[in-house]
């Protein structure tokens, strides 16, 4: 029943979704290892002119061609970092406030509550977070979503999802849009279950080919083995992925 719920997910909101914008799941392989992906999609040029790297354990974002960059704030970022037994994935400069904050002893909430939803009005774009702490006897899977509040822009709402058991072969995901329109629609509810079938490389490829291929930029897989390494797959569609 999860798996047909998890494949249903993955055509609705991903496949048959021009945009659902940037995205992150965290779940575990089909032989109980974790997973981590995220990937960011794109609609102007400033969006669009990006490239993921990986440096050790941080993939972050890189202009593809630094000359065309118009504005640099919301679109060069550390995406994914590692302290300890505990891995973070957002979509926004948060990545560093959580890593840093956890590193000094904090909690994933603590650490987000001072953020708030991204100034781009009048898409309101949402922060969306997660975090695989692995540090205590049974892991966590911890997602958030900070949105615009149903009284105003000025502020913002701060939503968290807890995950103490997760099936092999599925992950709990979050994108920022529940597709496209003018301003953007907001993610709305509850993570969605999505498939994790194969190796990163796997689900790299269902994961990519599931986006619009007009719109997808760049994807990350982070695979974590049982010592605590990663292992990375990237796709960028400026360099031909």
């Amino acid at each position: 029943m999860t798996q047909q719920i998890a494949a249903d997910n993955l055509k609705r909101h991903l496949a048959d979704n021009s945009y659902p914008g940037r995205g992150l799941i965290i779940g575990r392989d089909p032989d109980g290892g974790w997973v981590q992906a995220y990937w960011i999609m794109g609609r102007s040029d400033n969006s669009r002119n990006r490239i993921f790297v990986c440096e050790g354990d941080t993939v972050r974002t890189e202009a593809a061609d630094p000359s065309k960059v118009e504005d640099p704030s919301l679109i060069i970022y550390n995406a994914l970092r590692q302290t300890g037994s505990t891995y973070v994935v957002t979509n926004g400069a948060q990545t560093d406030g959580i890593h840093d904050g956890m590193a000094a002893g904090r909690s994933f909430a603590d650490c987000l509550l001072e953020w708030a939803h991204e100034p781009d009005a009048p898409n309101n774009t949402p922060r969306i977070s997660g975090c695989l702490d692995l540090s205590g006897s049974a892991a966590e899977v911890w997602l958030s979503i900070i949105v615009a509040s149903d009284f105003g822009p000025e502020a913002s709402e701060h939503r968290f999802f807890r995950y103490a058991a997760i099936e092999p072969g599925l992950g709990y995901g979050i994108t920022t849009y529940q597709g496209d329109g003018s301003p953007l629609p907001p993610f709305e509810g509850s993570p969605l279950l999505f498939p994790l079938a194969g190796n990163a490389e796997a689900v790299a490829d269902t994961l990519w080919g599931a986006l619009d291929r007009d719109n997808r930029i760049s994807l990350a897989v982070r695979a974590i083995d049982g010592a605590g390494g990663s292992t990375f797959v990237l796709r960028n569609k400026h360099k031909g992925d």
